[in-house]
């Protein structure tokens, strides 16, 4: 039988949560690698735990962090993972302006050391890094696979060494090693202070009666809008590929922040205009006007292509969260 054992850092992500039941679905071994925190943090997952204690038991969580080499390096060595999937960030672009060094450790130095870990295993693993359309910045739309990089924040830059790190090791080492350059993918799992989350979450908390503004930055920012339960199966195609390589996900269309906000307002019979008011404090120090991808390659080599429109997953966000407020 085929041995398929899975190690996903950011497993209490959305994508990560979504990525761990797509595996298990296929009978993967998955191990997810959580941080410690004084309170729980695996809400995301929590419909699929398993106790340990149970009989052959598929999902297993480990303590450890993107920061810690010799940890990783002891766990990879521990699980002999087949597939590695490097979902783990701090991916917050606004928040790396104010936090840029943590950001590069977690982001940039983390990958490396997973890539070292992989390296110093000897093991056949094949490794997946979560790549992402902020490396393209002020390159004009759309982007693909050969667009220029211009970073325009921490989180970019790190994320550009985690590229390229990835991209060296494959050069330099023979690891199957791929970078998944996904553009913005959404869902009900989404976080809160992500602009998508934080439009449908007001939506409902207005409708409900609980809120009375929702306060954005830049409303005419371009964005290509996925919804991420699809958006996690390209990664696994991805390293189903005999030799690795680097894939555009997206779903080549774009809508500005006005729009996503118009939508959802509009699916919960509310005009937007009445309740969006702007606040400066939300505009980047250096905004990235568009990012619309070019998924050509993914579709003509993984067979992969989005089936949820932006303004689908407008609704299914918004009617996820008048669910819960309700």
């Amino acid at each position: 039988m085929t041995r398929n054992v899975a190690l996903i850092t950011g497993i209490t992500g959305q994508d990560g949560s979504y990525l761990a039941e797509f595996l298990l679905a296929k009978d993967y071994e998955v191990h997810g690698l959580i941080r410690r925190a004084s309170t729980f943090n695996t809400g995301r997952i929590d419909h699929i735990y398993e106790d340990p204690h149970d009989p052959n038991p598929k999902l297993f969580l480990h303590y450890g962090d993107l920061t810690d080499g010799v940890g990783l390096t002891n766990l990879v060595r521990e699980i002999q993972p087949t597939e590695i999937y490097n979902l783990a960030a701090q991916s917050h672009v606004m928040v790396s302006f104010t936090m840029p060094q943590y950001t590069a450790q977690v982001d940039a130095v983390g990958t490396v050391a997973l890539l070292e870990a992989i390296r110093a295993s000897k093991l056949d693993v094949r490794f997946y890094q979560a790549s992402t359309s902020e490396l393209y910045g002020s390159t004009p739309p759309p982007q693909n696979e050969e667009s220029a990089f211009r970073p325009r924040s921490p989180y970019a830059a790190a994320k550009l060494m985690a590229y390229w790190s990835t991209v060296n090791y494959r050069e330099a080492f023979g690891i199957h090693a791929t970078n998944g350059i996904l553009f913005n993918h959404e869902s009900p799992r989404r976080g809160e202070t992500f602009v998508t989350r934080k439009i449908s979450r007001a939506v409902a908390a207005i409708k409900a009666g609980k809120q009375r503004k929702l306060y954005l930055g830049n409303l005419e920012a371009v964005r290509d809008w996925g919804y991420a339960k699809e958006f996690v199966e390209s990664m696994w195609l991805m390293l189903q590929k005999p030799k690795s390589s680097d894939y555009v996900v997206a779903t080549g269309v774009g809508a500005t922040v006005r729009d996503f906000a118009k939508a959802a307002f509009s699916h919960a019979g509310l005009d937007w205009s009445e309740y969006v008011e702007l606040d400066q404090k939300y505009r980047r120090p250096t905004e990235v006007d568009a990012l619309i991808g070019d998924p050509s390659k993914a579709k003509r080599e993984l067979g992969w292509s989005p089936q949820t429109t932006w303004k689908e997953l407008a609704t299914i966000m918004v009617d996820n969260d008048l669910k819960h407020i309700e």
